[in-house]
């Protein structure tokens, strides 16, 4: 019977982890400080209560804009690299192998046997492999706009209440 390996990797959670505690940390720190200067002022229990569920929403709404534009500008900028490696392996693909061998001979490999993974994994998916291994972009760590602020609004609503 083969081993199957279950090991628990939590890099696929990464995003969401640094939003979330700068959602938390930001979203606590600026309703307590929306909270304490409407009370300081001397307002009534219910325009304080008032003023922070209107703090609450509007940071939520905020952040989750924010993180959107932020990961937009990040995902904009892995197509436009994708675009360019699509582009040079048609116009250069002998180029490109070059490169994916000097990869895999700085990771370790010695050269002919990066040459023939490279080749091999060209003749596969020439434009995946170079994505993932050239560019560092990999479908866990893709950036994904409307999750990232949906997930930012999620906590920094959860972190204020």
């Amino acid at each position: 019977m083969p081993f199957i390996n279950m090991e628990l990797h939590r890099a696929d959670r990464i995003g969401w982890l640094r939003a979330a505690v700068l959602g938390a940390n930001d979203g606590t720190i600026s309703v307590a400080s929306l909270i304490i200067g409407v009370a300081a002022a001397g307002a009534s229990q219910s325009s304080i209560l008032i003023s922070g569920i209107a703090g609450l929403v509007a940071g939520a709404m905020s952040m989750a804009a924010g993180e959107y534009v932020s990961v937009q500008s990040q995902a904009d900028t892995e197509k436009a690299d994708i675009e360019l490696e699509k582009h040079e392996l048609e116009t250069e693909p002998e180029h490109e192998l070059e490169e994916l061998t000097l990869i895999y001979v700085n990771r370790g490999l010695d050269e002919p046997l990066a040459k023939l993974v490279a080749e091999r994994l060209m003749s596969k998916d020439a434009l995946g492999t170079h994505v993932r291994d050239e560019l560092g972009i990999t479908e866990t760590l893709r950036a994904r706009p409307l999750q990232a602020s949906a997930g930012r609004r999620h906590m920094t609503i959860s972190s204020r209440i």
